[in-house]
């Protein structure tokens, strides 16, 4: 992970390790259909992580598409429909979104470079 300079994930437990990632990196998130509605503030936690550890948390995507909860939509059993659901129904929308947040981090990056001010890249752990 200390030599990850964008991390692509579904949010989840698995985002925890961008803590192990350099300053400067960047984080695009994304979840399935629903979780904006039921997932609550937990839903910022990487968000918060990244912006704490200097990194850039460059955008969430929320899937709009999916199979419809078959319980009442404002109850908890939603989130667990929700939350095992697919990802990415719409790929070409998604596909604009990543493009379009990777395009913005490479340009970022490339300022950063031409001013002078790229964050060293060692892991302050080893």
């Amino acid at each position: 992970m200390a030599s990850t300079d964008i991390l692509v994930s579904p949010h989840g437990a698995q985002m925890t390790n961008m803590f192990l990632m350099d300053r400067n990196s960047s984080v695009l998130e994304f979840f399935p259909k629903g979780w904006l509605k039921l997932a609550g503030v937990g839903q910022q936690v990487y968000h918060w992580i990244a912006s704490w550890s200097g990194m850039k948390h460059q955008g969430a995507w929320r899937d709009t598409e999916g199979d419809p909860c078959p319980y009442p939509d404002d109850g908890r059993r939603c989130m667990s429909f929700y939350k095992n659901g697919r990802i990415g129904y719409n790929s070409t929308y998604f596909a604009e979104w990543a493009s379009r947040v990777l395009n913005e981090v490479k340009m970022r990056k490339s300022e950063e470079a031409t001013r002078g001010n790229i964050v060293p890249t060692k892991c302050a752990c080893s």
